[in-house]
């Protein structure tokens, strides 16, 4: 049982948000490709980004912005452009629109942050965007969470957002969240672009330890092709309008309480990536126990579910365990083959490292419904291995590998 319930709002469920997406003219299709975050006051900032040597602008700009200034007010970003790989003119482009939003909202630019995503090698669209610049401000509502979450996307099919709420010392405090992602997804910080609001009161130091943890037990361990993006960005801002004490320690009952809900809205919008990859019929979700730390438990979870072998063969509703066995022997992490059990929903296919008689049939129609999203009334295929008796647990996410994913990305330029 959680310490926490659903609410409407998205983004700008947590007092003191308001948020708006647009169509500024970004990309070809027309559709909305600026979104805007803003705090009404001073919040606290914590980032995660990609570990790429080759990055976009916005990344940079970021890194540098938290290493001067832990309090941030607005986040803006644009999608249709990566603004990734443009050399000193795309980091131009940056700071001008940090600059221009800045101004718009009469903040000073040092409290802006930036995301951008689409074509790597594509600087944004200048003209366009502060073109928009001013209906952009002029339409932040308390209620824009929904408008912002769709301003994001790419190849998403849908929009990804939530928000949750606990109580602390009496008072309600909330956490918002929205993410895109679809393609390019194999993170190693977060993936591609999710933004996070809270407005509960942390020390800048705990916010960052707090969103880096959420990231390790969310992002961190979802794959739908094994690209790492040029662009992954994971901003939270925690703006204190809750009115509920200082949280200065993670081990206290209100940090354990704040951090299991951040890690709670960090797993929705990463399981929501995973669920939207690009040609996708189903969410896979490995667990792995019995390694000896959650370290390893992780790394062997990851790598079941970004196996090509693996996922083509859900999509081939084959129940193909000896591609399992496979990938968790070459994670890199020591475990005994003669302890090894391995489970597909609730078949049962290894035991002590030995294989077992299960009916086929039923495993393969176990595939097809969770395709569907018949089985068990959703679309997810449970993989579960034992790898020994250690006390380490991982979880990852992933999805099946159709032919729709070749298609979208053969062709994802022209």
């Amino acid at each position: 049982m959680t310490d926490w319930q659903e609410i409407s709002g998205g983004i700008t469920a947590p007092k003191g948000f308001k948020a708006t997406g647009m169509a500024a003219g970004l990309k070809p299709s027309g559709n909305p490709d600026l979104a805007l975050i803003v705090s009404e006051t001073d919040a606290i900032a914590a980032g995660v980004f990609t570990t790429s040597q080759v990055r976009a602008a916005c990344v940079d700009y970021c890194r540098q912005r938290l290493q001067q200034k832990s309090s941030i007010r607005a986040i803006l970003c644009n999608a249709g452009q990566a603004n990734a790989a443009t050399g000193e003119q795309g980091w131009q482009d940056a700071l001008d629109s940090a600059q221009s939003i800045a101004q718009a909202l009469n903040i000073s630019h040092e409290e802006i942050l930036l995301a951008s995503t689409g074509v790597i090698g594509q600087r944004i669209k200048m003209e366009a965007l502060q073109k928009a610049i001013p209906q952009l401000v002029s339409n932040l509502s308390e209620t824009g969470g929904d408008s912002a979450a769709n301003a994001i996307m790419t190849t998403d099919l849908v929009p990804k957002s939530i928000a949750l709420e606990t109580i602390i010392d009496g008072r309600p405090v909330r956490i918002g969240g929205m993410a895109k992602g679809s393609g390019m997804i194999h993170p190693n910080m977060a993936t591609m672009l999710a933004f996070v609001t809270c407005d509960g009161l942390v020390t800048t130091h705990l916010w960052q330890q707090m969103l880096t943890e959420a990231a390790n037990q969310s992002f961190n361990q979802i794959t739908v092709d094994g690209d790492t993006s040029t662009n992954d960005t994971l901003i939270a801002l925690a703006n204190g309008q809750s009115r509920t004490p200082t949280i200065t320690e993670i081990t206290s009952k209100d940090g354990q309480k704040l951090q299991a809900m951040l890690t709670a809205v960090c797993q929705y919008l990463a399981k929501a990536i995973a669920r939207d990859g690009e040609g996708a019929t189903c969410l896979v979700e490995v667990q792995v126990s019995g390694a000896s730390d959650n370290e390893g438990a992780r790394r062997i979870a990851k790598t079941i579910a970004g196996s090509s072998l693996v996922k083509s063969a859900i999509f081939g509703r084959d129940p193909n365990w000896g591609r399992i066995a496979a990938a968790a022997g070459r994670a890199g992490v020591s475990f005994n083959q003669e302890e090894l059990q391995i489970k597909l929903g609730h078949f049962l296919m290894m035991e002590n490292g030995q294989p077992l008689t299960f009916d086929r049939d039923a495993a393969s129609n176990y595939l097809k419904q969770a395709a569907a999203g018949a089985y068990l009334k959703e679309d997810t295929v449970l993989i579960s291995l034992c790898v020994g008796n250690g006390s380490g647990h991982g979880i990852a996410w992933g999805c099946d590998l159709s032919y729709d994913y070749v298609k979208i990305n053969a062709e994802y330029t022209t």
